[in-house]
């Protein structure tokens, strides 16, 4: 109901009749679909390179220049509050997705005047916003970590005193990768927390006890037909997504039905297009949902080798309503994220079942330059050439 409240219903059923040309465009002619995407990096690099061979072409809406796309599309530079800028891109383009979620929701409503955009506005909104983000998850009955909302000194040594310590305080908006949050393991430690992350709207969780991190990622069509791709497990080092390994070991078949049913409640809720990820703690009570992401997600590159169609081929079929493909793995597959530094190629596809994966970026900490992805027939191969890889100077 608070999605109307948003303005998305007006606006999917507007998405919806501009989106019909497109599938009809679409199935009519190969080469007949120009997507736009805002934002420019790796994840539209990658949308591009797996609908390039379904005839798509794209274009990019971004404020800075990008070596990644513009190795794979034309680069539309411009402002998310240029509102001239936004509808002559839209006008260029048959329909437009996003690559990441911190796209002024503004700079959305604009394009839809002019062209369908998906996954819908009322998901982006919700994942910009981790206070919106955790009620919606709470409306559906699918659990979150204790936490309450902030917005003053006072709020904060409240909260830390009802849900407890440690805990960690977040920026409501604009956080990622571990920005724009600091743990608080004592009371008198709330004052610096606050001066470091506030006025801003913040919210402080509890620590949840857990034994490792998961993630499922999903796909929704624009006629409800939703599919799921394996579970994966997920390794960070300070805030930033290290190794994924998919399908996840010793899984129960009821914490993936949990994870799948938390995936496609949440899909149900938003009129969902595209792919959407969740991210979990797997604990001794069952899964608990941290976040979720309105868009193609890091912990899912590992499907571009390791499963029958790519979360990338997946979240452009549905964009453009054309069927979905199959989620099915093929074999085992694990995940490396390349930060900061490239490592030596040569030896990197050497090691047998491994795929390299650079998105055209300049070396800098912190960033991530590219991927790896192993895949193998079996778990016992994909351990062996996984400790090659790490082996490896610069694969974590």
């Amino acid at each position: 109901m608070r999605h109307d409240a948003l303005g998305a219903a007006p606006a999917a059923a507007l998405a919806y009749r501009l989106a019909d040309s497109v599938t009809e465009t679409a199935q009519r002619e190969a080469g007949g679909v120009r997507v736009g995407i805002l934002g420019a990096g790796q994840l539209g690099q990658m949308l591009a390179l797996a609908g390039i061979p379904l005839g798509m072409r794209f274009t990019f809406f971004s404020p800075t220049q990008s070596e990644s796309a513009e190795a794979v599309g034309d680069v539309v530079i411009g402002e998310y509050d240029d509102a001239a800028a936004l509808r002559s891109f839209a006008s260029s383009v048959d329909v437009v997705t996003y690559e990441f979620e911190n796209v002024s929701s503004d700079a959305v409503t604009e394009i839809e005047q002019v062209c369908p955009v998906w996954p819908p506005r009322a998901a982006l909104v919700t994942s910009q916003d981790r206070g919106l983000e955790k009620q919606q998850f709470e409306q559906l009955g699918i659990p979150v970590a204790p936490y309450r909302l902030v917005g003053s000194l006072a709020d904060l040594e409240t909260a830390v005193r009802d849900v407890g310590m440690p805990g960690i305080l977040k920026t409501r908006r604009f956080g990622y990768d571990g920005k724009g949050q600091t743990r608080i393991a004592a009371r008198s430690e709330a004052e610096a927390a606050w001066n470091a992350l506030g006025p801003a709207p913040l919210v402080y969780e509890g620590l949840v006890e857990f034994e490792r991190e998961l993630s499922v990622i999903a796909v929704r069509s624009r006629d409800g037909t939703t599919h799921c791709y394996p579970v994966a497990e997920n390794r960070h080092r300070d805030g930033i997504l290290r190794t994924s390994l998919a399908p996840a070991d010793h899984l129960t078949d009821a914490k993936r039905h949990q994870a799948e049913g938390y995936a496609r409640a949440l899909l149900g809720a938003f009129g969902y297009v595209g792919v959407f990820a969740i991210e979990m703690f797997d604990t001794a009570a069952g899964l608990i949902v941290n976040e979720m992401a309105p868009r193609v997600h890091n912990s899912g590159h590992w499907t571009i080798e390791g499963a029958e169609t790519s979360q990338f081929e997946n979240h452009v079929r549905a964009v453009c309503g054309l069927p979905l493909g199959d989620c099915a793995p093929v074999g085992y597959s694990a995940m490396f994220n390349l930060i900061g530094q490239h490592p030596d190629s040569a030896r990197v596809l050497a090691v047998p079942d491994v795929h390299l994966h650079l998105y055209g970026k300049s070396e800098r900490a912190g960033r991530k330059l590219g991927h790896v992805t192993v895949r193998s027939r079996s778990r016992e191969d994909l351990q062996r050439h996984a400790e090659a890889l790490r082996a490896i100077p610069s694969i974590v």
